[in-house]
């Protein structure tokens, strides 16, 4: 029994511990930067330590497809539900074009959680069936689009959900159009349309309204919602002051390529940002854009301001032209100007229409990331976004 609950505790020690560092001073994936080293944060010299180097499988999709509430003979026809999103959708970007970044936003920081901990989990798995320790428990963390950003009461009733993470408390927006656009639903069709399919079709239209129509994605549906929702696991999320090395990590974990990094990343063109997460960076900016971010900031690092300054409120090409003229806020986005990347930045930034085509097919494949297409291995179709079923 000693044995036993020793592995227990080195394995929730390594699947829950702070995330790798870069150097002695950035943490927590990229979106901690210490201005001193800490050990208790961080291990010296470590890098992407709770990332896998292996790619992830590419997203398959398997049991999604178009048009998936449109069958009449499905139990889940539902015909009027994409309709809801959209109008639902529409309203809110006409009222306040910044809550479009918002939902697609939602979108992003719901599938890129709760994935890579099977991968980095197997190596343990040997381990424990040697100590009569059933590994099973490792497979139920497979979720990637489910809907898990949304909890605040979980099947483990625990309160520190996705919504309580550092790279999500007090950022993530979007949640009542969510809630709207659901509540319209269930008056339509009750227990028929799953929460992670709202997410991601709000997503496909606020991108649709914020391009003013030039990016049309092709969004399948039939995810179900999952049961669970950690605020630790937020630490799968790219940072702010993630490097080349680590994006490129990142993305693959979740079977995602360079290029579809690179083209996802452009969503940058449009939304708000602290000031705290690149106001160390004034010196590599362009100096007349560094001076205007420093009179925006005035030194107060929770003020926001816009992260494209030529287009703040159009999903398009723009970011690109901001990389390469060093008019860009984050680490994450300074480093795409690199021989590793820079072919792919001139080439969105350039030809006309490149960027969007890849824009709607990065987005439709990252839809497909670790879903649920069954009502098993605990998911469902949740009644209310926020909370799990009875």
């Amino acid at each position: 029994m000693g044995a036993k609950l020793a592995a227990l505790v080195v394995l929730a020690a390594f699947l829950a511990g702070p995330a790798a560092c870069e150097g002695a001073s950035i943490c927590f994936n990229g979106w901690l930067r210490l201005p001193t080293y800490n050990p208790w944060l961080c291990s010296r010299g470590s890098r992407m330590r709770s990332l896998p180097r292996q790619r992830g499988p590419y997203p398959s999709g398997l049991g999604l497809g178009n048009g998936y509430y449109d069958n009449r003979w499905s139990r889940s026809y539902c015909p009027r539900a994409e309709g809801i999103v959209r109008d639902a959708v529409r309203d809110a970007v006409a009222a306040y074009p910044g809550i479009g970044a918002g939902l697609i936003r939602l979108f992003f920081h719901d599938c890129f959680v709760r994935v890579h901990r099977t991968h980095t989990a197997r190596r343990f798995v040997r381990i424990l069936t040697a100590l009569f320790i059933s590994p099973y428990f490792m497979c139920i963390m497979i979720q990637g689009c489910d809907a898990s950003v949304l909890l605040t009461t979980t099947n483990s009733n625990n309160s520190d959900t996705e919504r309580e993470g550092l790279p999500n408390k007090n950022s993530l927006r979007g949640f009542e159009v969510i809630d709207a656009a659901k509540a319209a639903i269930e008056a339509a069709c009750p227990g028929k349309v799953s929460c992670a399919d709202i997410v991601a079709f709000a997503a496909r239209d606020a991108s649709y309204f914020l391009s003013n129509r030039r990016i049309n994605i092709q969004m399948p549906g039939g995810r179900y919602d999952g049961r669970e929702s950690f605020a630790n696991e937020t630490d799968q999320l790219p940072g702010p002051f993630s490097n080349v090395t680590e994006l490129q990590a990142t993305f693959a974990a979740k079977g995602l390529t360079s290029d579809e990094m690179v083209t996802l990343s452009g969503a940058h063109t449009i939304g708000r940002a602290r000031c705290m997460f690149f106001s160390s960076r004034f010196s590599e900016m362009d100096p007349a854009f560094a001076a205007k971010l420093r009179a925006e900031c005035n030194g107060n690092d929770d003020t926001n301001v816009n992260q494209d300054d030529v287009t703040p409120y159009v999903l398009d090409k723009q970011y690109y032209r901001n990389v390469i003229d060093r008019k860009v806020l984050f680490t994450s986005d300074a480093v795409l100007n690199s021989t590793e990347t820079m072919t792919q930045v001139r080439e969105n930034a350039n030809r006309a229409g490149a960027w969007e085509r890849k824009f709607e097919r990065a987005m439709e494949n990252m839809g497909k990331i670790g879903i649920k297409a069954r009502a098993d291995q605990g998911a469902e179709i949740r009644k209310v976004c926020s909370r799990v079923n009875n």
